[in-house]
């Protein structure tokens, strides 16, 4: 059964549709949380074995989770066709070549499916190998055995008088570093793999575990509101969070969640929201700041908004993302995003429609703030936390601003905040 790497979507899509929480399929196939919260944003292959209890739990037939339902050809190469290249296909014979040709229209829809699948994998590596510390070494010793097992073949392959004692001494040299050699790229490839028991054991870094655990319960959590247990109940999950750091993270994000429900009673909140959806107007009525809407707002119960946070520095500290819009794994991100304009304004809010590159390029109404604080009083620092919210929407013409995720990245040719060259064919 060929898998696509829209596979993890679809599995999403249903899920949602069937009002399953992401924890309880999970334990329903028998598989952890953040394992299947990795399936569904295509990070981690899926077998055929966890496939079929998939499409069991979701009632579906397992083809329809590998390959697409009917006309998923066809939109396919719809989106293909609307890419923007100097071609322009005949879009209202798409259903002609179908007919006609259906396994050049597969395979045009496939390879669409593909590339933009390729990009997302480029996009994360490269920033994996950017910043990972953990595949840095390891790359360092993968290369360090490769010179040693190469050297030391060179000084047998080119002296012929070497006495028989100190050639046997090189021979057990190569023959260590060979096995050094071995251990070290199987064990980079399955780093690189990242098997299901990886992502359980902890090997990404602790705000990735934390952000894991979040997704897995859809950053909601009941108990934190008005008539729950509060924190207390989420204890036992913490404790069993890989590692120390994550722990803290999750504790701090805890408590966070618990003042803002305070602070925004939900029944109250949803009220209010749907008279007026503005975020300084809402923490105008309810008297709290600005981030604390933001934060409420992307953690309620199946909220489709995305939220990244960052400090002071520019560090991105908390990433909710929203399919399409390309989040750095560490450090600073776009420097024409809002959020970056926003901490150079502070109490300013600031609004754009962005345009994402890609085969398809999407656009994303964002809001951005940011908040000033002194935590030590006056005379101490000026401590800064902005946040921006993230939101799927449709066409936005020529006035949207183009934007990217990082510049490693980033195919605009000619951006005008680019801080480093791309290592991507300049495309767009």
């Amino acid at each position: 059964m060929p898998l696509t790497g829209l596979t993890g979507s679809r599995v999403r899509e249903r899920r949602l549709a069937a009002g399953i929480g992401q924890a309880d399929l999970a334990r329903a196939v028998g598989i952890s949380a953040s394992y299947l919260n990795l399936i569904e944003h295509n990070r981690r292959r899926i077998s055929a074995a966890v496939l079929t209890k998939l499409s069991r739990a979701l009632g579906v037939e397992a083809t329809v989770l590998a390959e697409g339902a009917e006309g998923a050809a066809a939109q396919d190469l719809r989106a293909a066709g609307g890419v923007g290249l100097a071609s322009k296909p005949e879009m209202d014979r798409i259903d002609e070549l179908l007919g006609r040709f259906p396994g050049w229209a597969d395979l045009l829809a496939e390879q669409y499916r593909r590339i933009g699948h390729l990009e997302r994998m480029v996009a994360a590596l490269n920033d994996r190998i950017s910043h990972d510390p953990h595949l840095s070494l390891a790359l360092h010793e993968v290369l360090s055995a490769v010179s040693s097992v190469r050297s030391t073949a060179a000084i047998l392959a080119e002296t012929e008088d070497i006495e028989p004692e100190w050639r046997a001494r090189f021979h057990a040299n190569l023959h260590v570093d060979s096995e050094r050699l071995a251990v070290g790229s199987e064990a980079l490839v399955a780093y690189l793999d990242g098997s299901e028991q990886e992502a359980d054991t902890g090997l990404a870094a602790p705000q990735e575990e934390l952000e894991a655990w979040l997704a897995a319960h859809d950053w909601h959590f009941d108990a934190l509101e008005a008539g729950g247990r509060g924190p207390e109940a989420l204890v036992a999950e913490i404790a069993g969070l890989a590692s120390g750091g994550a722990r803290v993270l999750a504790r701090d994000w805890v408590a966070q969640a618990a003042r803002d429900a305070k602070a925004l009673p939900l029944v109250r909140f949803e009220v209010a929201l749907r008279k007026d959806g503005d975020p300084l107007r809402l923490a105008r009525d309810f008297g709290c700041d600005v981030l604390t809407v933001f934060r409420r707002l992307a953690y309620r119960k199946g909220s489709q908004l995305g939220l990244v946070m960052c400090d002071g520095a520019g560090g991105l500290i908390m990433r909710k993302p929203v399919e399409g819009f390309s989040l750095p794994r560490h450090g600073t991100a776009c420097p024409l995003w809002p959020l970056y304009t926003a901490l150079s304004r502070p109490s300013q809010a600031i609004a754009n429609v962005v345009e994402m590159p890609g085969l398809a390029p999407l656009h994303f109404a964002l809001r951005a703030y940011c908040a000033v604080d002194y935590p030590s009083g006056f005379g101490g620092p000026e401590v800064r936390d902005a946040a921006m919210l993230i939101e799927r929407t449709g066409s936005a013409g020529a006035g949207a601003v183009q934007v990217g995720s990082s510049c490693r990245i980033c195919p605009r040719k000619a951006c005008v905040a680019r801080r480093e060259p791309s290592i991507i064919a300049e495309t767009v």
